[in-house]
């Protein structure tokens, strides 16, 4: 089976190593986006996507607009490619495209559709609290993300998964989706499902004010922001910006499923549930473990946090070098 591979980001990386390894599949190209500048030095860094093919010694395409190169055009029509895949590649492919290739465009997503239709569904899945994602291999149509299905695969979602995390599993589950569901497509054992449209659920862009934690959310809220939009979520502390990386809420329903270093802390939970204070007040800290702030609704223990211009830390860590102390207030991010 003859591929042109369109993608860009290292979730893309695995779908396509398993191409380049399988013995019933020959790519042919590879369309990815412009290499990017850097801000340190201004270099241009090309996208993992093209590192993998350019040490593979494929022909490389990078576009800034595909569907209106008319060379990239041309040159794709020549190839006479039998299917082109598409993971992330970050340009909406015109019908003219779609239409290429002599079986079809498969596209791997990273949900399970008709959910999370869009450009980070990973994100938005955790930021929502869900239990459970996946990935949907389908067949493209102009629309966004709305092709009929082909196959589905699902991994549950553990209560301190982030979005780093869930995307290198899905990643790794996409590139075993993808070369089952093009040997099935081939063999014509695939008959493809339209979605719902009424059931579908969108995953838009992560716009910067989604970054900031606003305390007098609940501390499940802030805890789902936190790791959803992983590793950029932010919040003010002595004037400062703060990241907050990773985090745990203490006495919701999830607590069972702490690691056993964090299960000493729901058992000290009569103790703190008699301190209320304003949201965003450090209530307690745990030695060798971090803060506590008081949220909205409930306790949210910060396990890793970023100063500017510095490595992420321990929670403990932070406490330790900005002498931190019972009472004192994050706030908002900025």
């Amino acid at each position: 089976m003859k591929i042109v591979f369109f993608g860009t980001p290292e979730f893309a990386v695995p779908t396509l190593e398993k191409l380049l390894n399988h013995s019933e599949f020959e790519v042919l190209a590879v369309v990815t986006q412009p290499d990017k500048r850097r801000e340190r030095g201004n270099k241009l860094i090309p996208s993992p996507v093209k590192a993998i093919a350019t040490a593979h010694n494929l022909p490389v395409w990078q576009p800034e607009r595909v569907k209106k190169d008319t060379k990239i055009l041309t040159q794709l029509k020549q190839l006479d490619a039998d299917v082109f895949v598409v993971v992330a590649y970050g340009q909406i492919l015109s019908s003219k495209i779609l239409n290429m290739p002599k079986l079809s465009c498969i596209n791997v997503h990273g949900s399970i559709l008709p959910k999370y239709r869009g450009a980070a569904p990973i994100q938005w899945c955790l930021y929502n609290g869900e239990k459970e994602t996946g990935i949907t291999t389908m067949l493209m149509d102009v629309g966004m993300d709305t092709g009929a299905m082909l196959q589905i695969a699902t991994t549950p979602i553990g209560l301190l998964d982030n979005a780093q995390d869930l995307a290198d599993r899905l990643a790794a589950l996409g590139g075993d989706l993808l070369v089952e569901t093009l040997l099935k497509l081939e063999r014509q054992e695939i008959q493809p499902i339209p979605q719902d449209n009424l059931a579908a659920t969108y995953a838009p862009l992560i716009q910067k004010q989604d970054y900031s934690l606003d305390w007098s959310k609940s501390a499940i809220q802030l805890h789902n922001q936190i790791r959803g939009f992983y590793p950029n979520c932010t919040a003010t502390f002595r004037d400062n910006l703060l990241k907050i990386t990773a985090s745990a809420t203490l006495g919701s329903v999830g607590d069972r499923d702490l690691p056993s270093e964090l299960q000493k802390l729901v058992h000290k939970l009569p103790d703190l549930s008699n301190i209320s204070d304003k949201p965003g007040v450090v209530v307690s800290i745990t030695k060798g473990i971090g803060a506590i702030v008081q949220t909205g609704e409930g306790l949210l223990l910060l396990r890793e946090v970023q100063l500017a211009g510095k490595r992420p830390q321990s929670g403990w860590d932070f406490v330790n070098g900005t002498r931190l102390t019972v009472g004192e207030v994050f706030g908002a991010g900025r």
